[in-house]
């Protein structure tokens, strides 16, 4: 019987088909699912912020866009994965609060980690196939690396599966 392993904020893990990953609350993060289509191998990390450069004392390594999809990478390696037919879906980003004058740095954390998801992935040259991100909601999201579908959920929107 296949399971759905959780993936909590700040966090990633790797599953094998036929089992499906999961995280819930992606605001202004986040989630980056990643798979081989042939040995269906696949991960989900839930990142929160763009850069682990610009904080001090960051251990932790899913946080950030920049160190949690190297790490998501090599652990979707680790499992068996060939890294150069790895392919990426993305999902989150979403402005959650709107503020006068909100176009600073502070209030646009989900377009720059979207931003950051990109940049980061293209420098590895994991292609994204889709994404749903911005706007200014939340989202959950169910991945399934042996279809490659990513099903994502929102309050008072239809399920939709990209």
């Amino acid at each position: 019987m296949a399971q759905v392993i959780k993936v909590g904020m700040a966090d990633l893990n790797v599953c094998v088909s036929p089992d499906g990953i999961t995280t819930l609350g992606l605001g202004s993060c986040v989630g980056i699912a990643v798979r081989d289509p042939v040995t269906k191998i696949g991960g989900l990390a839930h990142i929160m912020l763009p850069d682990s450069t610009t904080i001090r004392n960051n251990s932790n390594i899913p946080k950030f866009a920049d160190t949690g999809i190297e790490e998501l990478v090599k652990r979707v390696v680790a499992r068996g994965a060939n890294r150069s037919r790895l392919v990426a879906k993305i999902a989150g980003g979403a402005q959650m609060f709107s503020f006068q004058g909100g176009n600073s740095e502070a209030t646009r954390v989900g377009e720059r980690n979207v931003e950051a998801t990109k940049k980061k992935l293209a420098q590895m040259k994991i292609p994204v196939l889709a994404e749903d991100t911005g706007k200014n909601f939340g989202r959950t999201v169910v991945f399934y690396p042996e279809t490659g579908d990513f099903i994502i959920r929102a309050v008072g929107k239809p399920e939709r599966i990209i």
